[in-house]
């Protein structure tokens, strides 16, 4: 006997859970992975490291979503911000988009990393470098003309409204 689930005939809302336990299951272990990084080589070392494993998943994240979504490449802002919803982050996560001067701004409103840091009275984890890194590959892979900024990401202070802000724009 099988007990095998068949995806099909699961109803709607148990999906979508299944979809959240799996994006929470998914940053439970990129961060055991770094926490464990980190004990054994150092903060230095463990964003060493983190920069290259998110170099790396990011591009992979891209191009599923680019080929899951039909997303074509070369596609400018809009097809970056259609993919920056449909990335694992906003199955957890709240993001905001908005566009301003030509230009698309993501700000990650409610980070499950950074408000589980504050709730624990702890610092928040400085993720601007790991950031910078994330956001410059997803977007050059939707498109290489894409230029990322960081507006803010810790460790620059808190803003009530984002833990972190990013700026693309489409050059050539």
């Amino acid at each position: 006997m099988s007990n095998k689930v068949e995806i099909g005939s699961l109803e709607r809302e148990t999906l979508e859970g299944m979809l959240q336990d799996f994006a929470k299951n998914w940053l439970a272990h990129d961060g055991l992975w770094f926490l464990k990084a980190e004990a054994d080589a150092g903060m230095e070392k463990a964003i060493l490291y983190d920069k290259q494993a998110w170099q790396d998943f990011t591009q992979i994240e891209a191009k599923r979503i680019m080929k899951r979504h039909s997303i074509p490449q070369n596609g400018g802002l809009e097809a970056l911000e259609k993919a920056l919803w449909l990335r694992m982050y906003t199955f957890i996560n709240v993001q905001s988009t908005y566009r301003e001067d030509g230009k698309l701004v993501l700000e990650m409103n409610n980070c499950r990393v950074q408000h589980a840091r504050e709730r624990d009275n702890r610092d928040l984890f400085p993720c601007k470098e790991v950031g910078i890194v994330e956001y410059e590959f997803f977007a050059k892979t939707i498109d290489p003309r894409i230029k990322t900024k960081c507006l803010h990401c810790p460790p620059d202070p808190h803003n009530d409204n984002y833990y972190c802000k990013w700026e693309f724009t489409l050059e050539g």
